[in-house]
């Protein structure tokens, strides 16, 4: 008899990176690449755990980088990809799109595996115990001052300092805006971080001079550096935010995070009504939005909209990082007042990375940096809150003149 033929198993299908890019998700299909293998990925947008917005912003391009860097159990994920699994890339296509930098790329991939092996991605439970004990210590000192202090201002006031020191919002709300933006830094329509893009600021070189020969005037852009000290800083949380996060919870039904934010507010409530009285108590819980809302945007805002605003040019992950990010000098002060986001470009190269590793990892960029020519910037903490004033002057007048002359 003749010896039986193995079984076959079924021809893999394969694909070009050109006819990835056709599956974007503006014709509704969506496909993307990890490690050369083609996943569908259309009706499963919906269904991803880390929102559907951001898995969508990769549709059409290779999605291996983001993968690794935002999933910390890649065995257990990459089971459930299976079923999406519609090929592979063809044996003459190049791993990389033209549009990333290959060299750069695979020595990030090299650095991460050195991160992984040096234990960099490891939390230190006891650094996240004294920094849990110190909001703890702080929210109790903020109660103390006015209960041994009195009502008057400036033990008011420095409740309120120390209270905004310590809030916080709900993870699941976090996450939703903070994966995208991630994701995308600075990529307008894709992170959410610059969607004050045209309405209320002209942000960025190239969309600035864009929305200027468009016409287009929402608002007085040329003056929008002296406006942002009015509806920037001092208006975010309290007019927007703190509105926003109930409006998320609910319409998502994440109810653990609704009792959570409810237990605050009922704590904080029957904390210090017996102590100031119902407009007492109003004016502090505003007044602690005030200072949180300055805090936020000027401590998340100094890393960004000073550098590169654009569409999505869908280059490499560490391109992608650096050129919508920068770095604040290291000092035990700025790393304490910043929750060490003064280390951005570290925070977005490895968002799953603990925080008090984000210095030991700094280095290491820094060489793979230079010898690429991408450019690490690191600054002041007051000079990068200058910036944010001198970038939006600067892009301001660049709408000004496209506007009246182009």
């Amino acid at each position: 008899m003749a010896p039986e033929t193995p079984a076959q198993g079924p021809t893999p299908r394969y694909f070009t990176w050109n006819e990835v890019a056709q599956r974007s998700g503006r014709d509704k299909e969506r496909w993307l690449v990890i490690d050369r293998k083609v996943y569908n990925i259309s009706e499963f947008t919906r269904q991803h755990p880390g929102g559907s917005r951001v898995i969508s912003h990769y549709a059409g391009q290779d999605a291996t980088d983001p993968f690794v860097a935002f999933h910390i159990n890649k065995g257990l994920v990459r089971k459930y990809m299976n079923s999406l699994l519609i090929g592979e890339l063809s044996p003459e296509q190049p791993s990389f799109e033209p549009t990333k930098n290959k060299e750069l790329t695979e020595e990030f991939r090299e650095l991460q595996a050195t991160v992984e092996r040096m234990g960099l991605m490891k939390a230190n439970p006891v650094f996240f115990l004294l920094y849990l004990l110190h909001i703890l210590l702080l929210d109790v000192i903020a109660w103390l001052t006015l209960w041994l202090f009195g009502t008057s201002f400036l033990p008011f006031l420095l409740c309120a300092v120390l209270l905004s020191t310590v809030q916080g919002a709900p993870a699941s709300w976090w996450n939703h805006l903070h994966f995208q933006h991630h994701a995308k830094p600075n990529c307008f329509r894709k992170d959410p971080d610059i969607n004050m893009h045209p309405f209320f600021f002209a942000l960025g070189k190239i969309l600035s001079v864009e929305l200027g020969k468009q016409k287009k005037k929402y608002m007085p852009y040329n003056h929008q550096h002296r406006y942002f000290f009015l509806i920037g800083p001092p208006a975010l949380l309290p007019l927007y935010f703190q509105w926003y996060i109930f409006y998320f919870v609910i319409q998502r039904k994440k109810w653990v995070d609704l009792a959570w934010m409810i237990s605050f507010y009922v704590r904080i409530f029957l904390t210090y009504v017996p102590l100031l009285g119902l407009k007492g108590f109003l004016g502090l819980f505003f007044m602690v939005r005030f200072l949180e809302s300055n805090w936020f945007v000027w401590v998340t805002q100094m890393n960004h909209i000073p550098m590169h605003i654009d569409y999505d040019r869908n280059v490499d992950w560490v391109s992608t990082q650096l050129q919508a990010t920068c770095n604040v000098h290291k000092s035990a002060f700025n790393d304490w007042f910043s929750g060490h986001l003064n280390f951005q470009i570290e925070h977005h190269l490895f968002p799953t990375m603990p925080r008090h590793n984000y210095h030991k990892v700094a280095p290491l960029v820094q060489s793979l940096c230079a010898k690429h020519g991408v450019e690490y910037q690191s600054k002041p903490l007051f000079s990068a809150f200058a910036d944010i004033v001198h970038s939006l002057r600067e892009s301001g007048q660049l709408w000004l003149d496209a506007y009246l002359h182009q």
